[in-house]
């Protein structure tokens, strides 16, 4: 009887670069094995107050961050092999440089020795529960994502970008009607200029905070604040508009049947007020849309409207369908709001989904009915006409006001295709 062998797997290539996160405290905070990977480390990479904090251990090259931070990303990866150190904040992997570094290099190839983040260390401040707390990163982000976080009773961490961070966010909690809530700026916590501060956001006055800064905020809502629910089918009030929009309990029926799922990416085709792909959005912090509107003032709106939302990394694609659609990232699932009886508009949105995408359809003219019924007569799919009555005054009384029934196709694409 003859054995066949099997080749002993490939090695796993040693780790030659080490990230290291450090505190405010410095040198002081990190233990034996992370000061002696900087002390043995050719060459050090980090931001400039991370070089200062370990300057006392670094024993080679120093390499403050460039702009823009690809390049550093390319030194570090040029360096393969050779003893490498990179300084990060906290927790390298929670918004950090480890996450960054990971799309590029074998988690084998690196070891870590993480620091308490700053939200971490927050919490331990102010006796709060992390789990129970939203994180929120405003570091290089839009302050407008902290938006579908407010909600009474809620607590929230925000890491803002500068010292103006926290007057900005309290500027923002008063213009959404949350003014009563308190805000505790925590600054350049661990380190010797560590500062805790509570503020009422409508009575903030803080005028020279660390550039080093979390706010924890503690959400108090004001007569007339504007809390975005975490049902689909918003309030059509809340959103800026035209007359152009998706109104509430077909907007509700429609991302029903659009079904979004982890990570997915959205086509929001005629996207009017762009209330679709706003929706789509708040759904997860994973999802991603492109609303794609022809008309420059509803473009605008939707930039508008997605920053309201908390939402501002929809993008937004001025031009129309199918044209505008060219070049565009395959999306998971699609929705035809407007122009889809233009010629061409549903055949190129089929084409662009993705196998096993989903297309979801709304038509309330006879026109766009009609390339409806055809599209469900070829390829199949499900049809539902969706009608509403609302209750208004009838002189002294009230009665039923129907509005426009819309006829919804809904259809997925097959895994394989056919040929079709």
């Amino acid at each position: 009887m003859r054995l066949l062998s099997t080749p002993d797997p490939a090695p796993l290539p040693a780790p030659w670069l080490t990230i290291v996160g450090i505190g405010e405290d410095g040198l002081a905070g990190l233990g034996d094995e992370a000061k002696a990977a900087i002390a043995g480390a050719e060459m050090v990479f980090g931001g400039a107050r991370h070089l200062e904090l370990a300057d006392a251990a670094i024993r080679g090259e120093r390499h403050a961050w460039l702009s823009p931070f690809e390049r550093s990303m390319e030194a570090v990866l040029a360096a393969r092999g050779r003893p490498v150190a990179v300084l990060a904040s906290g927790d390298p992997f929670f918004h950090g440089v480890g996450v960054t570094l990971c799309r590029r290099i074998a988690r084998a190839e690196m070891r870590v020795f993480p620091a308490p983040s700053s939200f971490s260390l927050a919490a331990s401040r102010l006796g709060w529960a992390l789990q129970d707390t939203a994180c929120v990163s405003l570091h290089g982000r839009p302050i407008d994502l902290i938006r579908a976080h407010l909600h009474p009773g809620s607590r929230i961490f925000a890491l803002t970008s500068d010292s103006d961070g926290p007057a900005e966010l309290a500027a923002l909690l008063v213009e959404s009607g949350f003014g009563a809530s308190r805000l505790t700026v925590l600054e350049a916590l661990g380190g010797a200029r560590e500062r805790v501060s509570s503020h009422r956001a409508d009575r903030f006055a803080l005028a020279d905070a660390d550039m080093l800064n979390v706010c924890a905020v503690e959400v108090m809502a004001g007569e007339g604040a504007r809390i975005l629910p975490y049902t689909p089918g918003l309030d059509d009030g809340l959103f800026e508009h035209d007359g152009q929009i998706t109104k509430r309990e077909v907007r509700a029926l429609t991302l029903s049947a659009l079904a979004p799922r982890h990570g997915e990416l959205l086509w929001d085709i005629g996207a009017g007020s762009g209330s679709i792909g706003i929706e789509w959005m708040l759904a997860d912090p994973s999802l991603r849309a492109i609303a794609i509107e022809g008309h420059p003032e509803r473009a605008a709106r939707i930039r508008r409207n997605a920053r309201g939302f908390g939402v501002p990394g929809l993008s937004v694609v001025d031009g129309t369908a199918p044209e505008a659609l060219a070049g565009l990232a395959a999306p998971d699932a699609i929705f035809i709001g407007g122009g889809g009886s233009e010629a061409g508009v549903i055949e190129a949105a089929l084409a662009g989904l993705k196998l096993g995408g989903r297309l979801v359809a709304n038509a309330v003219t006879t026109e766009m009915e009609a390339v409806l019924l055809a599209h469900h007569a070829r390829l199949g799919g499900s049809l539902i006409r969706i009608d509403i009555a609302r209750a208004a005054p009838v002189g002294q009384m009230t009665g039923w006001r129907p509005a426009m029934p819309v006829t919804q196709w809904c259809w997925v694409k097959p895994a394989q295709q056919t040929g079709e």
